[in-house]
């Protein structure tokens, strides 16, 4: 097709609603959430999403990035013009609950990964075919990328993160997880910890425990009660569109019955830090109380603490943000204001790793890491609509050189 007009938005986004393709676009979900794909083992979805790009007359490059079970896929939609690279950047793994096959109900399409994130997935890839069949792009370029090894605890990045540390990325990133209520402009980083505090000595009644044992419980509700003045403390440090720092406990055990004086003692959360605190700072935190805690009582203790993925803050002068909103005011509804990402997502890594900025935008969708997901089908073309014509905006003729 002949290349849209680039100075007008509304006859460009005319030629891609024309070549957007409602049941195309399903029927790229539908064969993405056949596939079961846990975090670990999602060599099969990503093996289908290359079949589909290839028999799009896409070239696809398959990437093991760290994870040759299951190579990412990357394919790129070039105009051979310089100017920046957009990147479409989905995970195609899913958490490790019992697989739902895809089904329509009305306007609602459900199954495993239909909200998180396969549905946001085949979005993406329409927007691609529409970007190339209507012809929008001035310059530069589209990458497409998709991988495992996103859902904690399974996961944690590693693939994507060595892609991003091997230079495959673009200049900014569109990531189609399901968050569309606000632009998320910072978030907060994240990190998951376990402390587990132990006695030596034999499991014993608690009626024959000699005298002076330690009592690793009381150890764990001690440590428990200075998290929640941590978390006070953390609270302090607050920031209006991210919220504040936290420290969280989610998970408490000790003991194999009630009343045998237990030999360990274990506790899990969260940690989630803002933009500006280094996450080292976080983690040095929490090694203080955990050796603090364990010398009052007596007892040993281990951390195991695990980064997720590093606070954010996009600036809103940014052409990505500022091209977004443009391609978002004619494709969306309701006015989007600037907010915060209340989890974390690849889009983290984009930022801390080779300073991309990523905006996380999605369908409607719902039911994120339970066996209930759902996304909206309209939504889902509302999606692709927008990233196509984001593309077109972001890559234009005064976009400079590509970093990829």
């Amino acid at each position: 097709m002949s290349r849209a007009p680039a100075g007008d938005l509304a006859a460009v986004l005319r030629a891609v609603d024309a070549c957007v393709d409602r049941e195309r676009l399903l029927a790229t979900a539908i064969a993405l959430i056949e596939v079961p794909s846990r975090t670990g083992e999602a060599g099969g979805a990503l093996d289908r999403l290359a079949a589909i790009l290839e028999s799009d007359g896409f070239a696809v490059d398959r990437v093991p990035a760290g994870h040759p079970s299951a190579p990412a896929v990357a394919t790129r939609l070039d105009t051979g013009r310089r100017g920046r690279t957009l990147q479409f950047d989905a995970h195609l793994d899913t958490v490790h609950l019992p697989f739902v096959p895809p089904r329509i109900e009305g306007e609602l399409l459900r199954g495993s990964g239909s909200s998180d994130m396969k549905g946001g997935a085949a979005a993406a890839v329409e927007a691609l075919r529409a970007a190339r069949d209507a012809g929008v792009l001035g310059a530069g370029s589209i990458l497409l990328t998709a991988h495992d090894l996103h859902e904690a605890p399974w996961g944690r990045g590693e693939q994507l993160d060595r892609m991003i540390l091997d230079g495959l990325h673009g200049d900014a990133v569109l990531i189609p997880e399901p968050l569309c209520d606000r632009l998320p402009i910072a978030g907060r980083g994240c990190a998951t910890w376990k402390t587990s505090f132990r006695r030596e000595g034999p499991a014993v009644h608690e009626v024959m425990r000699p005298a002076g044992a330690p009592h690793v419980a009381g150890a764990g509700a001690d440590f428990l009660l200075r998290l929640r003045d941590l978390d006070a403390r953390l609270s302090a440090r607050s920031d209006p569109l991210a919220g504040n720092e936290s420290v969280f406990v989610g998970q408490i055990h000790s003991g194999e019955i009630y009343n045998q004086l237990p030999q360990e003692c274990w506790l899990e959360g969260t940690r989630r830090w803002l933009p500006g605190t280094p996450r080292e700072v976080a983690e040095k935190e929490l090694e203080r109380i955990v050796a603090e805690t364990a010398k009052v009582w007596g007892v040993q203790a281990k951390l195991e603490y695990r980064h997720i993925r590093d606070a954010y803050r996009l600036d809103t002068a940014d052409p990505i943000v500022t091209s977004f909103r443009a391609a978002y005011d004619l494709t969306g509804g309701a006015a989007l204001l600037d907010g915060s990402k209340p989890f974390v997502d690849d889009g983290n890594s984009f930022w801390a790793l080779a300073g991309a900025a990523a905006i996380t935008h999605g369908p409607r969708a719902g039911g994120q890491h339970t066996v209930e997901e759902w996304a909206s089908i309209d939504d889902l073309v509302r999606v692709a609509r927008l990233y196509a014509l984001t593309a077109a905006v972001y890559c234009g003729e005064d976009g400079g050189a590509s970093r990829t």
